[in-house]
């Protein structure tokens, strides 16, 4: 609708085996689903790539990334369509290479449900992209139980090894003092799409793993609303946020993560050369984008993208160090 080409999209190497056997279990080096990020609304095309590293990088499971120039010919020979990100898919590799059993149930919440608001359970909002001939959606259930247990403030230790008996509090709780740092107001807590949740048969634990990070490291400007590092304003629609926030425990353990994040991962200094590198990476690719074909604001956006970048770890971190001595 806006005129360009360079739309995001993904290619399944053997989604028509059934018709076609001879692609049955066909695979491009290695892959069998590879998805195509456009870097939309996202003037330095670095905010998919980075953050998924940084998220890595603080032990939650997140998709590997690289930049390829894409070419694209629908009849009148190769077109240039930009400079894309190249993203694991979450149901083929990421759960292959970052769990030791890429057996179990993986789910791609949209909707309703995936607030995970009393009450508002419905398999609908569960996409399953693992076992889908399974129709067993009790390990999400488990979860609804065991956060909405009648007992969370009248016996909190009780409740809180509910809770983590069938979900993974520690990484969700990574997870979110990542988030809040960088910003990012297309998730969980504020949207309720863009993250995966994957059963793990090895803990038998519902696994938070983020998506779709090309609104993250920028504030909420023209957008919705970031998270604040309180939490404060976030009421009970989003009981995952609210409830573990709302519990001391939980509370401490992450104020706990954001002193590690800043100490181990989000360090500004090394951010920026980060930032200054792939820019450099990318450079030619992005400039010779045509009209045609491109996701950019300006060019003059894109050349100034890094230092805008930097400048925003800079206030981040100091955000959080003002929080923290509160």
């Amino acid at each position: 609708s806006s005129g360009s080409y360079k739309i995001p999209f993904k290619l399944d190497f053997d989604q028509f085996e059934d018709e076609y056997p001879e692609t049955e279990d066909q695979r491009f080096y290695g892959f069998k689903q590879l998805s195509l990020g456009n870097n939309f609304s996202d003037d330095s095309y670095l905010r998919e790539k980075v953050t998924a590293d940084i998220f890595r990088e603080f032990g939650v499971a997140a998709a590997h990334t690289a930049f390829y120039e894409v070419y694209v010919d629908y009849g009148e020979g190769l077109e240039y369509f930009g400079l894309y990100t190249m993203v694991e898919t979450v149901e083929d590799t990421v759960i292959e290479e970052q769990f030791s059993d890429d057996s179990g149930n993986l789910y791609k919440p949209e909707g309703a449900g995936a607030t995970f608001a009393e009450g508002s359970f419905k398999e609908v909002s569960f996409d399953k992209e693992t076992n889908q001939e399974e129709d067993d959606y009790s390990d999400i259930q488990a979860v609804f139980d065991a956060l909405h247990a009648d007992n969370r403030l009248t016996d909190p230790e009780a409740w809180r090894a509910g809770l983590e008996s069938v979900f993974d509090v520690d990484i969700f709780l990574r997870w979110l003092a990542v988030n809040t740092t960088v910003q990012n107001w297309d998730t969980y807590g504020v949207m309720n799409h863009n993250y995966y949740l994957y059963t793990d048969p090895e803990t038998d634990l519902v696994t938070w793993i983020p998506w779709d990070n090309n609104m993250a490291l920028t504030d909420s400007v023209g957008h919705g609303e970031t998270l604040s590092f309180s939490m404060a304003e976030v009421t009970e629609q989003w009981p995952l946020i609210r409830y573990i926030m709302d519990d001391p425990v939980y509370q401490a353990q992450y104020e706990a993560n954001l002193a590690e994040f800043l100490e181990t991962t989000f360090v500004p200094e090394e951010l920026a050369q980060t930032y200054v590198y792939y820019h450099d990476l990318i450079a030619d690719s992005v400039l010779k984008e045509t009209s045609k074909a491109t996701t950019l604001s300006s060019v003059n956006a894109f050349e100034n993208s890094a230092q805008d970048l930097i400048d925003h770890t800079n206030a981040r971190y100091q955000a959080v160090l003002e929080y923290l001595s509160k």
